[in-house]
């Protein structure tokens, strides 16, 4: 099994929206491939704490994957990449890590 964590900070705004909506709006995205790529096989989505260290990151992806060509399968599929885009938009930094277990 793979597990994919990644960290994103994001920006305190875009287009209008806040650091908050942001983040809710990814978690909310993120979630959603669940039901769309079979090679995902488990996603969890966190968002900060309001009262943790200021010098955290914003967003924790936690995904698990059979293999590295079930995860790289779904870093190309149109969906992850639809919501990848807009990620890439709106993160200020970023940290990943996929180990095996």
């Amino acid at each position: 099994m793979i597990k994919h964590i990644v960290f994103f900070g994001i920006a305190d705004e875009f287009e209008g929206r806040s650091k908050a909506e942001l983040c809710s709006k990814i978690k909310a995205d993120l979630e959603e491939l669940k039901g769309m790529i079979p090679e995902l096989n488990h996603i969890e989505v966190g968002i900060n704490h309001p009262e943790a260290p200021a010098g955290n990151f914003d967003l924790a992806l936690y995904s698990e994957f059979d293999s590295m060509d079930a995860l790289n399968i779904y870093q190309v599929h149109p969906e992850h990449q639809r919501v990848a885009s807009f990620i890439g938009k709106v993160k200020v930094s970023r940290a990943c890590v996929d180990y095996e277990l």
